[in-house]
């Protein structure tokens, strides 16, 4: 998908980059997940079963709950 400049879009722009962006979710395979897992990064994640929480999930399989707190991530509990 190409850089897209928000403050210049218009309403049919932005319905347009809405759908492509939709259905590139409704699609995601987590390719882009797995590679970052195996270059050693971790990834974070939302899940429905946290709400008030994300998901940190380490290249090694460990997943954690944290939450960002005055632009740090504090750990609630490992998963």
């Amino acid at each position: 998908m190409a850089a897209v400049d928000f403050e210049k879009m218009t309403e049919a722009d932005d319905r347009h980059f809405a759908a492509a962006f939709t259905r590139a979710l409704a699609n995601d395979q987590g390719d882009e997940a797995k590679r970052h897992l195996a270059a050693g990064r971790s990834i974070y994640y939302m899940d429905d079963r946290y709400p008030d929480a994300i998901v940190k999930e380490f290249p090694d399989g460990r997943r954690q709950l944290v939450a960002l707190q005055d632009d740090r991530e504090v750990v609630l509990r490992d998963l």
